[in-house]
């Protein structure tokens, strides 16, 4: 192996732990631009640098990316990426068992909107981390500041996964995450939705609506036929800027979404942990479906199920229950049942 694809994998590895530790974007974009600065370099110059001691001097190239750079160059263990590793691990709680029987990850994004990997990426990381399937549930086109795709980009993407379908090793399913607009509709063509394999409606604005408006927008989403999944239901965020969970009727919305069918997010994202426990332990008692997603904007990130897997055990929800414990087969038989209805 040339001396600057191992520093590019040496890179890739840096940016895998800190996006799996939620590092800001510019600690993580810092590395990205330092991969840039590699690809640039002639071999002979990059040994030579690595070897002197000189890469810092070259601007987008800092003393941690250096060093990692430096250790995979002259193939010796670099202590950052070891450091970053421990600290970056995802702890497995007491969801182990739950976390063997996931087959899926049904809310993941990709550069297509706001991701931080292209889609080859997050499916070969699905891959090697043994899922069967993933869902591409980029977001929908309102979402401007998140590069929503408006139809003629989700056509594009749906072309896209096409043939990545023809070389992965795992079960590449279309999706989107559709916003919940004000009044309770959704953010895609009735016949758009209908192309999709699994449709996560969330709110991302007006997130502080009075509670009898959030609960009637929300109960309308739960109850279209086309929608499968439920996302992050507060809107929380508990790290980092917090954001208080938005107010709704959570009893009447949850025994709507386990008479409809439609699943609850678990929301393994560490800044949302959505729905808080009082809510999740409340769905479960109303009988609703679960589906343990990591909402995954970057490779690492996908080891955050273990997250929702742990908090699903601690309420002791059953299995069979979460969706994604369900083969591939039988998650589109259930989805595209529902959306039958809507005939």
């Amino acid at each position: 192996m040339q001396s600057k694809q191992r520093a590019a994998d040496a890179l890739d590895k840096a940016v895998y732990f800190l996006d799996r530790s939620l590092a800001p974007k510019q600690k993580v974009r810092a590395f990205q631009r330092a991969k840039l600065v590699v690809e640039l370099l002639a071999e002979d110059e990059l040994l030579q640098r690595c070897t002197a001691g000189t890469l810092t001097e070259l601007e987008g190239i800092g003393p941690s990316s250096a060093s990692v750079i430096s250790a995979g160059v002259l193939e010796q263990q670099p202590e950052y990426l070891t450091k970053l590793d421990a600290s970056s691990q995802v702890p497995v709680g007491m969801g182990e068992e739950l976390r063997s029987q996931l087959r899926g990850d049904c809310h993941v994004h990709t550069t297509w909107s706001d991701g931080g990997a292209d889609l080859a990426d997050m499916v070969r990381t699905a891959e090697a981390l043994g899922h069967e399937y993933v869902v591409i549930t980029d977001h929908s086109p309102r979402l401007t500041i998140a590069h929503g795709l408006n139809p003629e980009r989700l056509e594009q993407q749906l072309d896209a996964i096409d043939g990545l379908r023809q070389t992965a090793e795992i079960t590449v399913l279309t999706g989107m995450e559709v916003d919940i607009l004000e009044d309770g509709t959704l953010d895609l063509s009735e016949e758009l939705l209908e192309r999709l394999d699994v449709v996560v409606a969330s709110v991302h604005s007006k997130l502080a609506q009075p509670a009898p408006e959030m609960t009637e927008r929300l109960l309308k989403a739960v109850s279209h036929p086309l929608v499968t999944i439920l996302g992050h239901c507060t809107g929380r965020q508990i790290l980092g800027t917090q954001r208080a969970p938005s107010q709704f009727d959570a009893l009447a919305v949850f025994e709507l979404a386990a008479a409809s069918t439609t699943a609850i997010e678990i929301n393994c994202r560490p800044e949302r942990q959505d729905p808080p426990e009082d809510l999740l332990a409340l769905a479960r008692d109303t009988g609703c479906l679960f589906a343990i997603n990591t909402d995954a904007h970057a490779p690492g990130q996908l080891e955050w199920q273990s997250l929702g897997c742990d908090k699903a055990a601690r309420y002791q929800l059953s299995a069979e229950r979460i969706i994604n414990t369900w083969p591939a087969a039988d998650l589109l038989r259930w989805s595209r049942g529902r959306g039958a209805l809507a005939g």
